[in-house]
């Protein structure tokens, strides 16, 4: 079942999601939910470059490692 959300914009911030929303042929308020859970979306994932880091990290993998295994063996618990 959908909800209603109301939000409060400024007459400028209207005007410019209002015209983008348009150039992409979207109603506002679906332009608003598919911009938000695009960005939720991105928030749990690692782009190419922070990957790249992160593996390069030998400490950092080391650590990872070991949780993994303390898992593995039902040590800890999942957060």
């Amino acid at each position: 079942m959908s909800k209603t959300v109301t939000i409060r914009l400024s007459n400028e911030d209207y005007k410019v999601i209002s015209s983008v929303a348009k150039h992409e042929r979207r109603p506002i308020s679906n332009f608003i939910t598919h911009r938000v859970m695009e960005a939720i979306a991105n928030m749990n994932t690692v782009d190419d470059s922070e990957m790249k880091e992160i593996l390069s990290d030998k400490k950092l993998m080391k650590s990872i490692e070991h949780g993994r295994k303390q898992f593995m063996q039902g040590k800890g618990r999942f957060v």
